[in-house]
C-alpha cells in the first residue's frame, strides 16, 4: 500500500512538473505570436483568457466526466490539450485556430492540477508539505520553459512552439501509464455516496475567493509582464522573457523553504502576511523605472504569493475531494480568465502601464479574503 501511495504521489509530482513547462510557456508564446503576427493587446488578453477558460471547464468536467468514463479515461481526453494545443499554434497563425489551441491547453492545465491535487493531497502523510512539494515541481517545470524557448527559438519560433507539444506528449504518456482508479459509479447508491456538504461551508467558499483572486493576480503577472517590460523598454527584448525564470524561481525558492525549513505553525495567519507583502510588492513594481529594481521587486513579489495557492487547498482539509476540488479550482480559475482580459482592454484605451496597476485590484482582494479566512474558527 504504501509503494502504491508513493507511486501516485510521484506521478503527481512529475505531470506537475512537466505542466508547469506547458503552462507558464503559454506566457512567452503568446508575447512571440504577438510579435509574429502584430496582434493587438486585446487579442493577446484574449488569447491568455480562452486559455484560462479552458482551465476552468476543465475542472468542471473532472468533477464530472469519471463518473461516466472513469478517472483513467477522463485524465486522458482532457490532459492531452498540451500536445494538441501547442502543435497547433506551430502549424498555423490563423486567429480562430490559435484561440481553439489556447483553449484546449487551458483544458489540459486544469485537468493536470485538479488530477495532480487529488494525487498528492490523498497520498502524502503531510498535506501542507506534500502539496508545497507539488507546486515546487510546478516552479521547476516554470523555471525551465524559457531556456528551453530560447534555445529552440535559435532555430525558430515553430521549433519551439513543438518542442512544447513533446513536452505535452510525456506528461500524458506519465498517466497512460499510472494506475488511476476511480469515478466511475457502478450503481446509483455510489452516485448518492457523493458529498455535496462542503457547498454549505463557509470556509469552502472564502477558500474558493482567496484563490480566485491569487489566480487572477498571478496569471496576469504570468501571462503579461514579459509583454509589458518588453514594451516600457524596462528590460530589452529577450532580456524580457527570461523575467519568467527570476519569477518562478523565487516561487521555487519560497515553497521548498515552507515545505522543509520554515514549516507554517498558523497558516491561516501566514496567507494574511503573504498577501499583504505581495500587495505592497506589485504597487512598487509597477512604479519600478530600472532594470534592477524591477528583477528585484519581481522577485519579491513571487516568493511572496509562493505559498498561497498550495497553502490555501491544503486549507479546505477533509473537504478535499474529486467533486469538491472540481468546484473550487475552476470558479478559483475565472479570476485568471478575468484579469487578463480587463488588462488588455484597459491598456487598450489606456496604455499597458495602466492595465498593468489595475493588477493591483485583485492584490487587494487577497488581503481581504486572507483576513477573512484567518477569523475562521479552528476545524
Amino acid at each position: 500500500m504504501e509503494q502504491q501511495n508513493t507511486r501516485l504521489r510521484n506521478a503527481g509530482f512529475a505531470t506537475f512538473f512537466f505542466s508547469g513547462i506547458c503552462a507558464i510557456s503559454a506566457g512567452v508564446v503568446v508575447s512571440l505570436l504577438q510579435e509574429r503576427y502584430g496582434f493587438a493587446y486585446g487579442m493577446t488578453g484574449t488569447l491568455l483568457s480562452l486559455m484560462s477558460i479552458g482551465n476552468l471547464l476543465a475542472g468542471l468536467l473532472m468533477g464530472m466526466l469519471p463518473s461516466a468514463l472513469g478517472m483513467k479515461r477522463s485524465v486522458l481526453l482532457l490532459t492531452i490539450g498540451y500536445a494538441a494545443g501547442y502543435a497547433v499554434m506551430g502549424l498555423t497563425g490563423a486567429v480562430a485556430l490559435l484561440a481553439a489551441a489556447f483553449f484546449v491547453v487551458g483544458i489540459a492545465k486544469g485537468s493536470v492540477i485538479n488530477t495532480c491535487t487529488i494525487l498528492v493531497s490523498d497520498h502524502s502523510a503531510d498535506r501542507t508539505r506534500g502539496m508545497n512539494l507539488m507546486h515546487s515541481c510546478y516552479a521547476c517545470g516554470a523555471l525551465l520553459c524559457p531556456f528551453l524557448i530560447a534555445a529552440a527559438a535559435r532555430v525558430s519560433t515553430e521549433l519551439a512552439v513543438f518542442l512544447l507539444a513533446a513536452v505535452g506528449l510525456v506528461l500524458w504518456l506519465v498517466y497512460v501509464f499510472t494506475p488511476l482508479r476511480g469515478g466511475k459509479s457502478k450503481s446509483s447508491a455510489e452516485k448518492e455516496a457523493i458529498d455535496w456538504s462542503f457547498l454549505r461551508s463557509a470556509r469552502f467558499w472564502l477558500l474558493t475567493g482567496l484563490l480566485f483572486f491569487q489566480n487572477a493576480a498571478e496569471q496576469s503577472v504570468n501571462g503579461w509582464m514579459v509583454t509589458y517590460f518588453k514594451g516600457s523598454g524596462i528590460i530589452a527584448g529577450t532580456m524580457a522573457a527570461y523575467t519568467v525564470t527570476v519569477m518562478w524561481g523565487a516561487t521555487l525558492v519560497g515553497r521548498l523553504l515552507i515545505a522543509f525549513v520554515f514549516p507554517l505553525k498558523n497558516p491561516r495567519k501566514a496567507m494574511v502576511g503573504m498577501s499583504v507583502l505581495c500587495t505592497v510588492f506589485y504597487v512598487l513594481l509597477v512604479m519600478a523605472h530600472t532594470q534592477g529594481a524591477a528583477i528585484a521587486l519581481l522577485f519579491a513579489f513571487a516568493i511572496s504569493m509562493s505559498g498561497l495557492n498550495p497553502t490555501a487547498v491544503a486549507s479546505a482539509g477533509r473537504m478535499t475531494s474529486v467533486t469538491s476540488m472540481g468546484i473550487m479550482l475552476p470558479v478559483a480559475s475565472s479570476g485568471a480568465i478575468l484579469m487578463p482580459w480587463v488588462i488588455g482592454i484597459v491598456a487598450e484605451r489606456a496604455g499597458l502601464a495602466a492595465g498593468m496597476a489595475s493588477n493591483i485590484v485583485p492584490c487587494v482582494g487577497l488581503v481581504v479574503f486572507t483576513l477573512l479566512v484567518a477569523r475562521l474558527p479552528e476545524e
